[in-house]
């Protein structure tokens, strides 16, 4: 890890903060309020991470506007988070691939790599590739015929591309993930399940981060697509035909299958799953361990198994707290009737 030192001025500046207190002071690191010391960096969202935060070994806090301290030099920003996340990218700064292909890669002779391009240790890449400016593909990455690749996309290792994938700029695929993969799609035949051809592709947009051991199926007939912007967590299951919104969040264990199609900024928290050829609106949001068996209008948030809007299902766990007490408050009553009924 490089060691990378600034002064509080220097902080603030691209932070668009302000410093209350020595703008001169030197910052060698960034850490939790907890396990800070003298020359680190902290930052706090709330009054108790403040109180934590002036009580460390700290030297300077990044905090919101409304927070003042006599003990800390403070960079005051609009956004702590905001800036909590700027800071980190400072003083840990991802890794450089340097340009050049790896001795041990193999390269289709009609496959285009830009020369700024990273290929690392046995990456093996298809014919007609095409494989955009400073792109990295780390060690053990295959990428099937006809994909194409935008500048600046960072394939983790492992990672198996299927023919005809396009991925745009900035891309961010981490280590075990598969795209393209054949979506399951079968139709019975006598006592056979007989497989469908899935001849589509996968479509990736601009700057959508992928986590580790998701698989993105191709199209039976034409594409699925990821939205530009949108984030996927690790161990995502995606089938094939799906269209995802732009600016949509999907966390892990999230199963999706066929032929859904999502609006824009969408969240789906983890393990929630949904039935095929679903339409869920923009800015939808489905809780964790949902499972999703009609559409979803713009806009609502969704829970339960099967899911419905969060208020509805709700007020439905709120009555079946009370079911014990109801139960016996009943049987007092058959009881005082001299009687019972046969439910």
């Amino acid at each position: 890890m490089p060691n990378m030192t600034f002064t509080t001025a220097e902080i603030a500046k691209h932070l668009d903060g302000e410093v209350l207190g020595d703008a001169t002071a030197t910052l060698t690191g960034f850490a939790h309020a907890t396990s800070a010391k003298p020359g680190d960096l902290t930052f706090a969202e709330n009054e108790d991470y403040f109180a934590l935060a002036e009580q460390s070994a700290a030297t300077a806090i990044i905090a919101d506007n409304r927070f003042k301290s006599a003990k800390k030099i403070l960079i005051r920003v609009p956004n702590a988070r905001i800036a909590f996340a700027k800071a980190m990218a400072l003083f840990f700064p991802e890794k450089k691939f340097t340009a050049g292909i790896h001795p041990t890669a193999v390269i289709a002779a009609s496959a285009k790599v830009d020369a700024t391009a990273h290929l690392g240790p046995h990456c093996v890449v298809g014919e007609r590739v095409c494989i955009g400016a400073r792109a990295v593909l780390q060690a053990g990455t295959c990428v099937g015929d006809n994909s194409k690749l935008g500048d600046d996309v960072n394939l983790f290792p492992n990672v198996t591309i299927y023919p005809e994938t396009e991925i745009g700029r900035g891309v961010r695929i981490h280590a075990g993930t598969v795209v393209g993969s054949d979506g399951f799609g079968y139709v019975q035949d006598g006592g056979v399940h007989r497989k469908v051809p899935q001849i589509g592709n996968v479509i990736i947009g601009d700057d959508v981060e992928i986590g580790a051991n998701v698989t993105i199926d191709r199209g039976a007939l034409g594409p699925t697509v990821i939205g530009k912007g949108t984030k996927i967590d690790n161990l995502v299951q995606i089938a094939h035909n799906v269209e995802i919104g732009e600016g949509s969040l999907i966390i892990s264990q999230v199963g999706i299958s066929g032929s859904c199609k999502f609006g824009k900024y969408v969240i789906l928290a983890g393990q929630a799953g949904f039935a095929g050829h679903l339409k869920i609106g923009d800015h939808v949001t489905v809780s964790a361990q949902s499972g999703v068996m009609t559409d979803i209008p713009d806009g609502e948030k969704w829970l339960g198994s099967p899911a419905q809007p969060d208020k509805q299902a709700k007020r439905q766990y709120i009555a079946i707290q009370h079911l014990p007490e109801l139960l016996k408050r009943v049987a007092e009553l058959e009881k005082k009737l001299g009687g019972k009924s046969e439910s």
